[in-house]
């Protein structure tokens, strides 16, 4: 009832937004006078906003049609290199992109796409050899397509690593894992390092990640923390309706996902939702269009399935025990010492309240078999969670750092 019931109560919307953007069009083609003055600006303004907010969004594109490198315009071509029932390997090619490091960007499965990277991905266009993991929207993945949980995202990274195959130096790819897949990331290299896997990565970017969620707890960590591991099974997850694809299938709703994230920074994103307001009637149309575009991505949602949502809560925010070197990965213990020669760079936001300051810097404290050289923190001031990945200060302050460890590691 709880996924019907919001599907009804969506379509509704979606039906006043539509409304609200034709009324909008409307009063802005209305020649003098009929649309002199302020109000006509603010009706419509305001109209728009409100359109914006409400109508439903479905997966979004990366878009990349041209990369500039050396001063030329070299055009990307989104190649989809290998699938599987809950996601696929995505790879940007252009001209000479071979001949660069390769990156593989583990892109979250949060309850967003993974073009909510889009910004990460064409910061490193340029300088690297790009692929990431565009998850599945679990509601559209048929029962027939089996289970997914924290240990299938971990064989997930793994068998892609290995179809990415090695650099010219026989090693596997770089690897740079954004927010929640930083654990099953940090996972699957010490795995790898375990085995003496030849194609482990060179090195392991995490930014923003939960490794050991009890450093500096934020609100999410306490949400997750504060209730028993079966109030999430009876209070959050949805069995997925018969009109979609995988009709049965029990589901962390992505709309759930948004509404917890929203509520929890609500006076944020209300303050945003006016400046664009604002933008909108003073003109500032650039302005306006960055807060669209950032909201477009934002709303944006995708189902988790529960065995991955629960698990996550249960190993990651429950009982830690990744850190605490008690994490089971099909029957084994995963090792942190295991970790010897995969160069680990810890990046966190000073402002981040996803993930608090120090949660991904313990990575660094657990790889106890990697040389000191091998390791390095990072913390990017004034930066919150969403700007340690997107935005002019990744752009600027962060990617350069990260740009400058792959190098120095690169073999």
């Amino acid at each position: 009832m709880l996924y019907t019931g919001y599907d009804i109560q969506r379509g509704w919307l979606a039906g006043m937004g539509w409304l609200a953007e034709q009324q909008s069009k409307f009063i802005d083609s209305l020649p003098a006078p009929f649309n002199y003055g302020e109000m006509g600006s603010v009706v419509s303004s305001a109209l728009e906003v409100f359109s914006h907010s409400v109508m439903p969004r479905s997966k979004p594109k990366f878009g990349f049609e041209f990369v500039e490198v050396d001063g030329k315009h070299l055009p990307v071509i989104e190649q989809i290199e290998a699938r599987k029932p809950f996601g696929q390997l995505k790879h940007f090619v252009y001209e000479g992109s071979a001949d660069k490091p390769k990156l593989l960007i583990a892109a979250p499965m949060s309850g967003h796409f993974a073009t909510l990277l889009r910004g990460t991905v064409e910061r490193m266009l340029p300088t690297h050899d790009v692929w990431i993991t565009d998850w599945r929207d679990a509601r559209n993945v048929p029962l027939t397509g089996g289970g997914f949980d924290l240990e299938s995202y971990i064989d997930y990274l793994i068998e892609w690593l290995e179809f990415i195959g090695p650099d010219a130096g026989g090693r596997g790819a770089h690897m740079l894992a954004v927010c929640q897949p930083s654990v099953p990331s940090y996972a699957a290299a010490a795995i790898m390092g375990a085995s003496n896997h030849p194609l482990r990565p060179r090195t392991l970017t995490m930014m923003g990640g939960p490794i050991d969620t009890r450093e500096a707890p934020t609100a999410v960590n306490d949400h997750a923390t504060k209730r028993p591991h079966d109030w999430f099974i009876h209070n959050v997850i949805a069995t997925v309706p018969t009109y979609y694809k995988g009709a049965g299938r029990r589901v962390y709703p992505g709309f759930l996902q948004l509404s917890g994230f929203m509520s929890m920074n609500l006076g944020n994103h209300m303050l945003s939702h006016w400046s664009m307001f604002r933008n909108l009637v003073e003109g500032d149309g650039e302005s306006a269009d960055k807060h669209m575009d950032f909201y477009d991505e934002y709303r944006a949602v995708c189902d988790m399935t529960a065995e991955f949502y629960l698990q996550t809560v249960d190993v990651v925010f429950q009982r830690h025990l990744l850190p605490k070197g008690e994490f089971n990965y099909r029957g084994k213990l995963v090792d942190p010492g295991a970790i010897k020669d995969i160069a680990i760079l810890a990046i966190e936001g000073e402002r981040d309240d996803i993930s608090g300051l120090g949660q991904t810097k313990a990575a660094l404290t657990i790889s106890t078999g990697l040389p000191k050289a091998m390791k390095k923190y990072h913390m990017a001031p004034e930066v919150g969670h969403y700007g340690i990945f997107n935005g002019s200060k990744w752009r600027e302050q962060i990617a350069p750092v990260v740009e400058d460890w792959i190098l120095q590691h690169n073999g």
